[in-house]
């Protein structure tokens, strides 16, 4: 061993002063090993005074310095977990969220208990990376998944994900419902649509503003633009009975409630928060 090879432990120390010293997610560091090393994170601590090779430290140092100017660090590693799952993602799509996990969990939740026949037809708008339709077909083997993209590079990553983990998912480019409508009718319709006000932009991280998608965040002056669309299209391919599931910004709940409700008077319409207290999910259960 040359003497001055770097231990696993000496370069994640570095790895989050430097971080620090930038306003980033210091655990970067630990993901940024993890793919170095191809360790899981139980591993690496059991290996924290593994020296390190001069080509894994230049590696590792590469990512840090990418995240340190602002490149999110899934970017830089081709992937997020989701689910317990490892996700490929790109620049081409959203990276997914812990909070949307809450959004299949909630889903999956009102599924089994709303519906007798579970061989039900799903639909996730927006699929970007495939995060919510290839866990709505995982956990629940039954359903009969589609999903749709106006983003033909955001379906290739989509369809290579579903592909890894055997997911068998319809995939369909257009514009939110749009390429269903006269086709297929839905017993759950799931989103997690752009729902951030154009004018809230500046006060985003650079790490989102400047490199995760724009069509994938932004949505018109009030962030409602894309729940409006979605509610105008539901009647064209809902079932007469329908379970609605959107992801929602926190301080979104009563307004899209309202949406809702103006478009269908009976429906039972559940506003629910997030593991933070913050609003983040509203469910619908639609009859016609």
């Amino acid at each position: 061993m040359k003497r001055n090879e770097p231990k696993v432990f000496e370069a994640l120390n570095w790895a989050r002063d430097y971080l620090r010293e930038r306003d980033r997610e210091e655990n970067a560091g630990y993901i940024a090993m993890g793919f170095c090393l191809q360790m899981e994170r139980a591993e690496l601590l059991a290996n924290l005074h593994r020296p390190l090779s001069e080509s894994e430290y230049r590696t590792f140092k590469e990512m840090i310095v990418q995240h340190g100017e602002g490149v999110p660090i899934q970017y830089v590693t081709g992937y997020e977990e989701f689910f317990g799952r490892k996700l490929y993602v790109s620049e081409h799509c959203l990276i997914p969220r812990p909070e949307t996990e809450e959004l299949v969990l909630g889903a999956i939740e009102r599924m089994k208990t709303c519906f007798s026949d579970q061989s039900l037809e799903v639909v996730d708008i927006g699929t970007g990376s495939g995060a919510i339709a290839i866990t709505l077909k995982l956990e629940m083997p039954e359903l009969h998944v589609t999903a749709t993209d106006i983003s033909p590079k955001s379906l290739k990553i989509a369809k290579k994900n579903a592909r890894q983990y055997g997911a068998n998912i319809e995939f369909v480019e257009g514009d939110l419902l749009a390429p269903l409508i006269g086709k297929k009718q839905f017993d759950c319709i799931i989103s997690n649509p752009p729902y951030i006000p154009i004018g809230e932009m500046d006060n985003l991280p650079i790490t989102v503003k400047n490199y995760e998608p724009k069509q994938a965040l932004f949505a018109g002056s009030d962030g409602l633009t894309f729940y409006r669309r979605i509610i105008d299209q539901l009647p064209d391919v809902m079932k007469k009975s329908t379970l609605i599931g959107f992801e929602i910004g926190h301080t979104q709940g009563k307004a899209v409630k309202e949406l809702i409700l103006n478009r269908f008077s009976n429906a039972e319409v559940e506003i629910i928060k997030d593991i933070n207290g913050k609003q983040r999910m509203v469910f619908a259960c639609i009859r016609r």
